[in-house]
């Protein structure tokens, strides 16, 4: 099955809209897991997993959309575009001025020790400033944040994706960490 997803990986990197689409369809249920682990239940008009997963296919499957070179960057892509799509969601619900308090709160799961687990619109912009700084500053660690609360990816799985150590990625996870709840909670 991993070799069935490289060739469709690097099918859909090569331009191939059906290898995209069936890429989707044999990791849909992956993605959706990571989806889940990302949103809280929810109440109203508001994001769920499935709509995560779509958004996201529609966001990777955009013609002008970046090409894929591996199963890693395949996952740092949609971990990226599940970040943006939750980012613009949250940016939708602090416009709103009345009846937002009742509205699905989003929550980041892999966020202990950095930020309140549950996370307002407001707190997730500024989490979403503070990871672009860090993208800005360390790319690697910002990657690696990404894996974490936007794909839901656990060490283990991320060190076997981009094939380094976990001992580098737990060292990289606490330094990540530190500049991001330095960036969030200014002395």
């Amino acid at each position: 099955m991993t070799g069935e997803i490289t060739a469709l990986i690097e099918a859909a990197g090569s331009g191939d809209a059906t290898a995209l689409q069936a890429l989707f369809a044999r990791v849909y249920a992956e993605l959706k897991l990571l989806a889940r682990k990302q949103l809280a239940s929810s109440f109203g008009h508001t994001l769920n997993t499935t709509g995560l997963v779509h958004e996201t296919y529609l966001k990777l499957a955009q013609p002008d959309g970046r090409p894929l070179h591996g199963r890693a960057h395949f996952f740092a892509l949609a971990a990226k575009a599940m970040r943006q799509i939750v980012i613009d969601h949250a940016r939708a619900r602090s416009t709103e001025k009345r009846g937002g308090q009742n509205l699905h709160v989003v929550e980041l799961s892999e966020a202990t020790g950095i930020v309140d687990p549950e996370l307002g619109p407001d707190e997730l912009m500024r989490l979403d400033r503070a990871l672009t700084q860090l993208d800005n500053d360390e790319p690697r660690l910002a990657e690696l944040v990404e894996l974490r609360f936007f794909a839901g990816l656990n060490i283990s799985d991320i060190a076997t994706l981009q094939a380094v150590s976990e001992r580098t990625l737990n060292r990289d996870w606490r330094r990540a960490k530190a500049l991001l709840y330095a960036a969030l909670h200014p002395a």
